[in-house]
């Protein structure tokens, strides 16, 4: 199966041009309101659902659609699913709020509960980052592909964590890896780091959703790095409740 990623990247930057649009206009537009769990959600991230839901209608073979803002689908249907896209249309919305310009939009395809295909945009960077199974994980900056790989032969290891979301339990847990400095991103911007060899290891002790990681998850481990939950089983999604356990990416 082939999907055509330069549609896929295309579909991303337009849902994160949109995002822009909000992001730079007026703050009383971000019209915000507060889900069930208290999160927040924008006007930003219910247009990039939108767009990105009419555009992978259009990507071949068709899909259906796992996102953050449609994601009450009931698990009786999501079982029988071989192949899903898992969207997170706006990943980092405090981020977003606090316009620290750490967001991205997320989109994956799964198959059999593992990511195979991820891409991350971050609009206000004009930069794309994506993993495919034929060719690997990619960065696309100001035009120019180049290829990235997991740094796997660091001695000394640079940790990446959450910057909204830490916790004593997940320093202590670190200790064990040959750390000799941290730094914290938003949203999936972790998993590029780790992806491209800024970063050698991040621990989530959770909690976060499944279209949070899916596409750092595929990205990453194309490029040569390892998602697993911390006692190195396999990280599963589609699972009956979409909310993500502990995990650890890591390079090799």
């Amino acid at each position: 199966m082939k999907i055509d990623i330069d549609k896929l990247l295309s579909l991303a930057k337009e849902a994160g041009n949109a995002i822009l649009d909000v992001y730079n206009g007026p703050l009383q537009n971000f019209d915000i309101t507060l889900k069930d769990d208290k999160s927040p959600l924008t006007m930003a991230d219910r247009i990039s659902h939108e767009i990105i839901l009419k555009g992978l209608k259009k990507i071949k073979p068709s899909f259906p659609v796992l996102s953050e803002e449609g994601s009450n689908i009931p698990y009786e249907v999501r079982k029988n699913w071989d192949y899903y896209w898992c969207v997170d249309p706006l990943d980092g919305t405090k981020e977003f709020i606090s316009r620290n310009g750490e967001f991205t939009v997320n989109i994956a395809l799964i198959h059999d509960g593992h990511p195979i295909l991820g891409v991350i945009y971050i609009p206000v960077q004009d930069t794309l980052y994506y993993g495919e199974p034929e060719t690997g994980s990619w960065k696309i900056s100001n035009g120019v592909p180049e290829q990235i790989k997991a740094d796997s032969g660091a001695s000394a290891w640079i940790s990446v964590g959450s910057r909204s979301h830490s916790s004593p339990e997940e320093e202590a847990f670190l200790s064990a890896f040959p750390i000799v400095n941290s730094v914290s991103a938003g949203s999936s911007l972790k998993f590029c780091m780790i992806a491209e060899g800024k970063a050698h290891v991040y621990y989530r002790k959770g909690p976060t959703m499944e279209w949070d990681t899916a596409a750092g998850h595929a990205i990453a481990t194309l490029a040569g790095a390892a998602m697993t939950t911390p006692e190195g089983n396999p990280f599963k999604y589609n699972k009956p409740s979409l909310l993500n356990g502990s995990f650890l990416c890591k390079t090799n």
